[in-house]
């Protein structure tokens, strides 16, 4: 289990800046809210991390019925984690953070045993 982590630890970064870099530029630059910011932030990065992880770390096709299992789990966390945040007024950089945070451990136990199960 722990090889596994680590390679969705490595695409976890690289979709944590992705993920950072577009929430962060809707949010600033077009006056996005906090939810939809991190929600097309999330969207653009877990496309990356779906393909990434099929390919590189779980070694299984990428098929339509798995992306779809991934990225609903996944959009689910980053919206309501934006939605609360933005009722409590919270700074987009804590909605972000602990999306993050949250996304590692949830999202890699989701991708293993769900979604990418063999």
């Amino acid at each position: 289990m722990s090889h596994f982590f680590k390679r969705y630890f490595c695409i976890g970064i690289l979709n944590t800046l992705i993920h950072w870099s577009v929430a962060g530029a809707i949010y600033y630059c077009m006056n996005g809210s906090q939810a939809m910011s991190n929600l097309l932030g999330f969207a653009v990065a877990t496309t990356f991390s779906f393909f990434a992880n099929a390919s590189w770390n779980f070694k299984m096709s990428p098929t339509f019925k798995r992306y779809i299992l991934f990225t609903l789990f996944m959009g689910c966390l980053a919206y309501s984690q934006g939605a609360v945040n933005h009722y409590f007024g919270l700074p987009l950089i804590v909605s972000l953070f602990v999306f993050s945070l949250s996304s590692l451990v949830l999202g890699f136990l989701y991708a293993r045993f769900i979604v990418f199960k063999s």
